[in-house]
């Protein structure tokens, strides 16, 4: 093999090289197509070479592509941050753009003690956040994570924000019945505030549809309900992470529509653009904004590429894109169609222990025995080794973690465009089907085994 300088994610391995994209489907440079089942990384939401976002990109470039934002503004910007107020309606109308969402959801922890900070109250600089998250990866993103196998090389540099439970019904932390619990885990926030005080706490962050760490989980009706009413009580502000969730991908705009509720700060990233540039946001409400308005007037950070404005006219021809074909609603559609056929699957293979998920954010959990839902220890690799044979197979899946514990278990995340057509979701299921076969027939029994 020739030598590459590029560092990949796994050192030495191999990987297929891009040639194109077009729609749902990618395409390698020796002519073999992928379903894009994943969206790469829950980020192409409305799909591969679409036109509009390239004449938008060519248009800006010719005009100008970076200024820094404590120079100039720009057309593209402004019109960015409007259109985000428009979708988000209500009280969350102020963007603070950067690069990503690791940057985003920092940035925010940074303007809720910032926020706290102003109105006089110094103390009030803690972050609580859940088990089973995942917040991102600087070192403050992954202080709020709740991701025990990206927080382990670095434990030593981390606060230990993750403090409460996740709402994971089908392995309940509590080992209670969600139709009868009490909303317990939405409880433990409010005794998590009272061990640690009130007074030293600036938010509590958590992923409306947790993603990566654990694979779509999605709570209960009445748990944010309950949870916005603790923060309100405590004085505390609710950061919702939509990075993942958010223009659309669960059926809604916003995932915590599903819930009725408007957090304090939201996150965006991956969708914002459809991964045709970095670009994410920090979207905070007049309430969050207005001491800092009254005080010093700056937030305290900022990115040499914040507000971009090459990343702003891509990402604002992105969201009109979304709207003019309404993939909202799409999304909804499309995903209700998936989730019936899968569930055909999980009827057919075993090892499928869960589904669960909104619009085309589904995660599929793998069990060694559905009736004790006994996880795939984490030696097996099952995650990877369907991801694979997912690659062989022409379908592009994500990897999720699960398990109470984070560590042992498998899942993956099947979130394809918000563009997919029905014709293009029974083709999914079909090299679905055939992955799941292959893992079931080839790898499986080799694995357990071993």
């Amino acid at each position: 093999m020739e030598q590459s300088s590029l560092i990949k994610p796994f050192l030495g391995g191999a990987y297929p090289t891009i040639s194109h994209g077009k729609g749902v489907f990618l395409y390698d440079k020796e002519g073999k197509d992928y379903l894009d089942a994943s969206s790469g990384a829950v980020t192409s939401n409305i799909g591969h070479g679409v036109q509009e976002v390239a004449d938008a990109m060519v248009q800006q470039a010719n005009q100008v592509s970076f200024v820094y934002r404590s120079q100039f503004t720009s057309e593209a910007a402004e019109e960015l941050a409007q259109k985000i107020a428009d979708f988000t309606r209500g009280d969350l109308i102020y963007s603070f753009f950067v690069n990503s969402g690791s940057e985003a959801t920092e940035t925010a922890l940074k303007i809720a003690i910032q926020h706290w900070q102003e109105k006089g109250k110094p103390k009030k600089q803690k972050i609580i956040s859940r088990w089973m998250s995942y917040h991102g990866i600087t070192i403050g993103a992954l202080s709020m994570s709740g991701h025990p196998l990206r927080r382990e090389r670095f434990t030593a540099l981390l606060e230990s924000y993750p403090s409460v439970a996740p709402p994971y019904c089908y392995r309940c932390p509590y080992n209670l019945d969600h139709r009868t619990c009490g909303m317990a885990c939405a409880l433990e926030l409010e005794a998590s505030i009272r061990r640690i005080g009130a007074d030293n706490i600036a938010a509590f962050i958590a992923e409306p549809v947790i993603g990566a760490a654990g694979a779509a989980i999605v709570p209960p009706d009445g748990y944010y309900q309950k949870i916005k009413s603790i923060c309100e009580e405590y004085d505390i502000l609710f950061i919702a992470d939509e990075v993942m969730t958010g223009f659309g991908r669960t059926g809604k705009m916003l995932a915590s529509e599903h819930w009725g509720v408007e957090p304090d700060i939201v996150t965006f990233g991956k969708g914002i653009s459809g991964g045709y540039t970095p670009i994410a946001a920090t979207v905070v409400t007049k309430k969050v904004l207005e001491p800092i308005l009254n005080g010093s007037r700056s937030i305290m950070g900022g990115h040499t590429l914040s507000a971009n404005p090459l990343s702003s006219a891509i990402a604002l021809a992105v969201l009109k894109y979304i709207e003019e074909n309404n993939l909202v609603e799409h999304s909804a559609k499309r995903g209700e169609d998936l989730i019936i056929g899968l569930k055909e699957l999980a009827n057919k293979y075993s090892f499928i222990g869960d589904l669960r998920g909104k619009g085309l954010l589904i995660g599929m959990e793998f069990v060694q025995d559905k009736k004790t839902k006994t996880p795939f220890p984490k030696t097996m690799d099952v995650t990877n080794e369907i991801i694979k044979a997912g690659m062989e197979n022409g379908i592009i899946l994500y990897p999720a973690a699960a398990g109470l514990d984070g560590i042992d278990g498998a899942a993956i995340i099947i979130s394809p465009p918000l563009t997919i057509t029905k014709d293009e979701c029974t083709e999914l299921l079909r090299r679905m089907d055939s992955t799941l076969l292959q893992f079931k027939e080839q790898i499986l029994p080799g694995s357990m085994s071993s």
